[in-house]
């Protein structure tokens, strides 16, 4: 059984199996196993409840999908229908059979109000009740029927008018009283009106396709059609139908024949969508007003008709709308209603008027708000804002509200989606398509040319126009109606109630429970099922069908289990069972789970799957008040299980009102359930001293006269309960109740603290429970006890344990000695003896008591080193409340100091810091060592450095094994000149430094060089002897003196030249690349040529030899030097070359290899051009020594017998290597090529400083001028003279001598080449870019047409008038080819040009380009004047055009025409700036 508290600090065995514990016991807190796994609901092996998930939905108990089909979802039907769909059989009999198609046409709209409204293709207008009765047939034997088909319908508000919209234009209206004759008719205008108009109306044959009442009024109406046009229409007072006038008012659109407005292009338009505002149950100063919204391609607006035609709101389509996407558009008015409970938005008890509107996929919706006029008799203003937006997978065709809070839209695959309005949720989606639905073209022929003309850099065009659906959907007091093609169907969304008794029916009841519970919540969604936002009501409507869907859920489910258990089997029974719980509680009616719930699944003998599904919820503390029997049934099934420690933590868990205390307390002692047990005592009885009588007497069977008996019988199973006593005493101490954690109560805190330490330190025997004469002895078959029997019990068996508990305990405030410590009232007299106790106690007392206890006599040292550790930590922190001698705390240090196991030196050591930072002993110095015995370092370093003894303190720093690279720091701070030492104190420093220096090298040379960069040059040569047998060391620590980006100290020197010396020296060794930067920084005074030169040449470190040589004047031997070198790289590449066969089975590292040593040659050639360059003379000195030896044999300089030596040696290198590099590409295949590349730099790279510093040129000219540039230098040839000399003196024959000179200028021929492909690459790109410009510079402007915007006259393309285009193209090529013969003439005749150009091609005009670009214009005017005449002959002449930026096109003669006539011909054309008078 695992140990029942966990503790922050690591796990330890008895006292007895380890005599020095390894753990801190005053840096932990005690905790229980139940309080220190609040997740161990969710453990695995251990239910979980069904309250931690999420909240059960519909969808997902269902699997219903209603999101739109995808290729890899496969939808599921629920077992309810989302829309109860109804066939008006009777109806469609009357209407779309075939006699019926014959006599009144086939149906063309829908209408719904009181009756059922179906226009026809014939003009009439068929009148159906709810019954499916016929009650009015309209329209036969009046102008109705030869108007053409009804396109629109609407029904007045009173239901006692019908409105008939017609597809040639005509309006009629009809009082359903009176159906023979119209009662108002308003016809399209005439044909014959369209010139000389007086009055508004529809154009003749313009199909009115929108219409509506407005308000209560039968004679004000609104109308629409599909040119784009829509109008109000008033009828006067009067009697009959010739008795009244309607006028007509225009409030949208243009007439066709309207003449178009200058500058702005017309775009085509129509009434996407149309609606009058209806009339809701409340009154509105917007019933009055007429208010119509009407929907384009572009925009919305929302007029008032009433008093007169007035916009009220205009917005244009969203951004949201995506470019080139199907063009449709709706919309729907719902008006203001009253509101049975104030809205939970805005307070208010009236919704406002709100529309949705719907441009392709985007749904808004847009709230209108009244704000009352400060003038009565105005109306008041209204307000408009956008409130919701929403965006559909597709295009949406129509929408219509069910209700004031739910949508239903259509989108144009004829999928019908319903939304939720605030939180714009779709809730259900199901496909029409089987439905027919009526649908037709209406508005793609308006809008032909809109879609046609796509630009796909146009945004706002669309790719396709869908039909009109808005004709044949319509919803109406909840209900869906749709006209199909051959059906009108009825269709109402399937209520709350209605889809919970489909679900009990199709044998779902778990779903059916999870489902009520969720409208009881409200995660479901509520609007669209019928149920109120409003949780009061939701709850009053939906709680009683919870509990009622349980009832009949279970009896169903057993009923089942007792015909086949596998039917109903234990899965099935959990997976109730846990809904069951999520739903009562969710109900808040835990009582039927007990009541009703248990009933069931006991008599089933299936009580363990409940009890199960009961734990997380006690756990967690949702369940608290558990009834008896459940209880006895619990720790029954529990304890079969062999789950007694879970019994454990749910029986700690509840409350303890309801259990059997006797039967409780015997179960748990027999199953030593020891939690639950003091959980029992403490909650139920409020006893605190009988959980620690219980504890401790099981310790007294394995305690052999007080001390632990490791070989006891049970004493492993005794330790185990019994080290229970630990956490429950930290808990108590410290008002928390055991094992739960949870906070106590002041009074009942007070109680169980003063009960716990006047068990442990009252000092006597206790009788418990009192009155029962039953004493509690620690030794058993003895005749006495001692004093403080039950601490010494405790004590003995694990002292640092309980020290731990007391060590939380004493950060309480009830060990305060304050007056805080009230009697609430009570005498001392009536006051029980623990109480009074309680009042007493504190921790000078406690501490008295155990230093008395724990005596070295009764006590081993194992024990009272952690009195002594608890002590010396709690004496600083409460020094107001603990008083001790400075004997006692001497003692303490002393026993610190002695500590028994290594171990527990730390602790020890942090304890006697604890101590000093209070205490301050007289015999510090005495203590000393001490100090240094136990290891107390951190101490030591304190107490030297209060006193300043630095030297002592920095020889302390290395004693410390675990510290010592904090010594740095320490040296730091030491050598701080703010520090101010004295001679003794310096010298003390210096001797411990060299007394370590070996130790501070070896932990870090970096770190000591940063430290004693101050220090004397003799100090530091001393620390370097100290690691004479380790230069690794010295390297790094030279390095970092020497040579690193470090702070400079105030006090440093400049470093020493012995020491400059000797880091080069180690340098060649271990870092020789570095060598020559580094001998080129530093001063020429601090190198000794005759202590660095033999190293520099035993490490090769060549270059920085020849560094030095040269800064000392040797430059001849630096060259010589440098050259023996090149023999010795030579040797070593021809011993490769040599050992080619050897490498045949590895070409690749043999190139690699060949490859190094030609880059070696290649860097100290670079190396001897530097020494050449850097002591070359100038050139005039050397032509002064030419000019005074003049006639004889010119004798070289200094610098050009470099040069010489570095050219010799580079050609001999290349001349000798090759044939070896030959040799070994037969060999062994390797890239001979790029081998050969690399020697020949050699000579190219030499002879290419050469000239550039004899010549004085860049070195980036190509070689051919660097030669000609040698050729007139004497220098140059000089060498050139003398290395040609030596050469033909060592070949012995002219062949040779070919090679050498071939060898020396062929690089140059390579690299010449390069530069000549280059520069023809360049020149090349160039030239392609340049004519690209040029090319798209001269592409222009394309004409958006080929005819005059203005004339009508076709100016270009195929088609265009006549033959004078051609001629008169001709003529002005005939000019242009004049003005170049011309101008050719000019420039190869006249002298003074030639002069001017001096004879080498043609000059320029220099002339401004402004006179320039003027007088072509000129020319080009006189030759667009010259071909227009040369073609008036035949044709009229065109005359120059004009392409504009807007991509109009016109002759310009015709824009000089319309700009005269607009600016009343002020100013001459050629200096006015064209306008487009289409687009200005």
């Amino acid at each position: 059984m695992p140990a029942d508290f966990e503790q922050r600090a690591p796990a330890y065995p008895p006292p007895a199996a380890a005599p020095t514990p390894s753990f801190r016991p005053f840096d932990r807190r005690f905790s229980s196993r139940i309080a220190s796994s609040p997740s161990a609901a969710h453990s695995p092996g251990r239910p979980s409840s069904p309250a931690f998930l999420s909240g059960h939905s519909r969808n997902a108990s269902l699997s219903s999908n209603l999101h739109l089909d995808g290729p890899d979802t496969e939808t599921t039907t629920p077992p309810w229908e989302v829309v109860r769909w109804t066939r008006l059989q009777k109806l469609n009999g009357q209407a779309f059979s075939e006699s019926a198609r014959r006599t009144f046409g086939s149906p063309t709209c829908l209408a719904v109000a009181a009756t059922i409204v179906l226009g026809t293709s014939k003009g009439i207008i068929l009148v159906f009740d709810y019954s499916q009765n016929l009650k009015l047939i309209i329209g036969p034997g009046t102008k109705a029927v030869e108007s053409g088909p009804v396109t629109a319908i609407a029904v007045s508000a009173d239901h006692t008018t019908i409105a008939g919209g017609h597809a040639n234009g005509n309006i009629f209206t009809w009082d359903t009283s009176r159906p023979s004759r119209p009662f108002l008719s308003i016809p399209h205008l005439e044909d014959s009106d369209a010139q000389h108009r007086t009055s508004d109306g529809h154009v003749a044959n313009v199909s009115v396709i929108h219409l509506g009442f407005l308000g209560t009024r039968h004679t004000a109406l609104v109308s629409a059609d599909d040119r784009g046009m829509a109008f109000s229409h008033l009828a006067t007072r009067g009697t009959g139908a010739l008795g009244r006038t309607v006028k007509t008012t225009r409030i949208l659109g243009r007439y066709p024949d309207a003449p178009k407005p200058v500058g702005k292009p017309v775009k085509p338009s129509t009434v996407l969508a149309f609606a009058s505002l209806p009339l809701g149950n409340v009154e509105c100063a917007t019933d009055i007003m007429g208010l119509t919204a009407m929907l384009t391609p572009y925009l919305l607006v929302i007029v008032s008709t009433t008093p007169v035609a007035q916009t009220q709101h205009k917005s244009a389509r969203p951004k949201d709308v995506p470019a080139h996407s199907t063009m449709t558009g709706c919309l729907a008015w719902f008006p203001a209603v009253k509101l049975k409970t104030p809205d939970l938005a805005s307070g208010s008890d009236m919704s406002k008027v709100k529309l949705a509107y719907c441009w392709s996929n985007v749904l808004t919706i847009l709230d209108v708000t009244e704000v009352p006029s400060e003038d009565e008799s105005q109306p008041p203003t209204l307000r408009f804002k956008a409130r919701s937006r929403w965006k559909c997978e597709e295009a949406i065709v129509a929408v219509q509200w069910l209700s004031r809070s739910v949508i239903t839209v259509l989108t144009v695959s004829q999928r019908l989606i319903v939304l939720e309005d605030r939180t714009m949720r779709m809730t259900e989606a199901f496909d029409l398509m089987q439905r027919y639905m009526y649908h037709k073209d209406v508005f793609s022929k308006q809008l032909h040319n809109l879609v046609e003309r796509l630009d796909e850099e146009d945004p706002s065009m669309h790719g396709v126009v869908a039909d009109a659906f808005y004709m044949s959907f319509k919803a109406y007091k909840g209900r869906i109606f749709i006209l199909g093609f051959n059906e009108v169907s009825l269709g109402a969304l399937s209520n709350w109630a209605d889809r919970l008794i489909a679900m009990m029916e199709h044998g779902d009841y778990v779903g059916a429970i999870q489902l009520a519970t969720s409208y009881y919540t409200g995660d479901a969604d509520k609007l669209t099922v019928g149920l109120p936002e409003d949780q009061t009501q939701r709850h009053s409507m939906v709680k009683d069908k919870v509990l009622e869907i349980i009832s009949a859920s279970l009896k169903y489910a057993f009923t089942q289990r007792q015909k086949d258990k596998n039917v109903a089997d234990d899965a099935h029974l959990k997976q109730l069972a846990e809904t069951c719980f999520v739903a009562c509680l969710n109900i808040s009616n835990v009582d039927f789970l007990f009541d009703d719930m248990f009933e069931w699944y006991e008599e089933a003998d299936a009580s363990g799957i409940f009890l199960e599904v009961l734990e997380p919820y006690i756990l967690d503390r949702s369940i608290v008040f558990i009834p008896p029997v459940v209880v006895k049934d619990m720790v029954s099934y529990y304890v079969v299980q062999g789950w007694e420690s879970r019994l454990e933590e749910m029986l700690c868990h509840v409350e303890t009102a309801t259990l059997d205390l006797d039967q409780v307390t015997l179960l748990c002692k027999q199953h030593s359930l020891y939690d639950a047990l003091t959980y029992v005592w403490n909650q139920a009885i409020h006893d605190y001293i009988t959980p620690m009588i219980e504890l401790l007497g099981l310790l007294v069977p394995i305690m052999a006269n007080g001390n632990f008996d490791g070989d006891a019988v049970g004493e492993d199973y005794y330790s185990i309960n019994a080290v229970k006593i630990f956490p429950y005493l930290s808990y108590t101490l410290t008002s928390r109740v055991y094992p739960n954690g949870e906070p106590m109560d002041e009074d009942t805190a007070t109680q169980a603290k003063a009960e716990i330490y006047w068990f442990f330190f009252s000092g006597q025997t206790v009788t418990w429970p009192k009155g029962s004469g039953k004493a509690f002895l620690t030794r058993l078959g003895e005749d006495y006890e001692p004093s403080f029997p039950y601490l010494r019990l405790i004590l003995h068996y694990d002292a640092p344990s309980f020290l731990s508990a007391l060590n939380e305990a004493f950060e309480d405030p009830f060990l305060n000695d304050t007056p805080d410590k009230k009697t609430k009232g009570a005498s001392p007299v009536d006051m029980p003896e623990e109480q009074i106790f309680g009042q007493t106690i504190n921790r000078q007392y406690i501490l008295s008591i155990l230093l008395d206890v724990m005596n070295p006599d009764d006590f081993a040292a194992t024990d009272t080193i952690y009195l002594d550790m608890f002590i010396a930590r709690n004496l600083p922190k409460f020094p107001q409340y603990l008083l001790f001698s400075g004997s006692t705390l001497s003692n303490v240090l002393e026993g610190l100091c002695n500590y028994p196991g290594q171990d527990l030196a730390e602790d020890a050591q942090l304890s006697a810091e604890y101590l000093l930072s209070v205490y301050h002993p007289t015999d510090m110095t005495a203590l000393l060592p001490q100090f240094k015995k136990a290891g107390f370092y951190r101490i030591l370093k304190r107490i030297f450095k209060v006193d300043k003894q630095y030297g002592t303190l920095i020889r302390t720093y290395f004693e410390d094994p675990d510290d010592q690279d904090q010594v740095f720091e320490c040296l730091a701070d030491c050598l701080r000149p703010s520090q101010k030492l004295g001679f003794q104190q310096r010298n003390d420093i210096h001797e411990a430094i060299l007394d370590h220096a070996r130790d501070l090298l070896e932990l870090s040379p970096e770190k000591s060089a940063v430290v004693l960069a101050g220090e004397s040059t003799e100090t530091q040569k001393q620390i370097l002897d100290s690691a004479s047998d380790s230069p690794d060391l010295q390297f790094a620590y030279l390095k970092t003196l020497l040579d690193s980006e470090r702070e400079t100290l105030p006090e440093e020197q400049a470093p020493d030249r012995h020491l400059i010396e000797q880091y080069v020296r180690l340098m060649c060794t271990f870092e020789p690349s570095h060598v020559s930067d580094y001998v080129n920084l530093v001063q020429a005074g601090d190198l000794r040529l005759d202590e660095v030169l033999p190293t520099m040449e035993e490490s090769g470190v060549v270059d920085a030899a020849v560094t030095i040589l040269t800064r000392d004047g040797l430059v001849e031997k630096a060259m010589q030097r440098l050259i023996a070198h090149f023999g010795t790289l030579e040797s070593a590449l021809q011993g490769v070359l040599a050992g080619a066969a050897d490498w045949h089975d590895d070409p690749v590292d043999l190139q690699a290899s060949i490859e190094e040593l030609l880059q070696g040659l290649q860097k100290y050639i670079y190396v001897g051009i530097w020494l050449c360059q850097g002591h070359q003379k100038p050139a005039k000195r050397a032509t002064q020594v030419q000019k005074k030896s003049k006639g004889a044999k010119a004798a070289l300089t200094t610098d050009e017998s470099l040069w010489l030596q570095l050219i010799e040696a580079a050609v001999k290198l290349t001349k000798q290597i090759s044939p070896d590099i030959q040799n070994a590409v037969a060999i062994a295949h390797l890239d001979g090529e790029r081998l050969l590349t690399l020697l020949r730099s050699l000579v190219q790279h030499t002879f290419t400083a050469l000239l550039a510093s004899t010549s004085g040129q860049s070195p980036g000219q190509s070689a051919s001028k660097l030669i000609a540039a040698g050729g007139t230098n004497h220098s140059f040839l000089r060498i050139l003279r003398a290395f040609l000399a030596n050469a033909a003196a060592s070949s012995p024959n002219l062949a040779d001598l070919r090679g050498v000179l071939a060898s020396i200028f062929s690089a140059y021929a390579y690299e010449e080449s390069i530069l000549r492909l280059s520069n023809r690459l360049l020149e090349r790109n160039l030239f392609v870019n340049v004519s690209q410009s040029v090319e798209l510079r001269q592409r222009g402007w394309r004409p958006r047409g080929s005819t005059c915007e203005h004339c009508g006259r076709r100016v270009w393309g195929p088609g265009v008038a006549g033959g004078a285009v051609f001629e008169a193209w001709e003529a002005k090529q005939a000019i242009e080819e004049a003005h170049r013969l011309e101008k050719k003439s000019l420039v190869g005749g006249d002298p003074t040009m030639e002069a001017d150009g001096k004879g080498k091609g043609k000059s320029l005009d220099m002339r401004p380009a402004s006179v320039l670009l003027e007088e072509q214009q000129i020319k080009d005017q006189a030759a667009d004047a010259s071909v227009s005449g040369a073609a008036a002959t035949k044709d009229p002449p065109l005359g120059p055009l004009v392409v504009l930026a807007c991509r109009h096109i016109y002759h310009q003669s015709c824009l000089d025409a319309v700009q005269d006539k607009q600016e009343n011909g002020t100013g001459p054309a050629r200096d006015r700036d064209y306008r487009c008078p289409i687009d200005g």
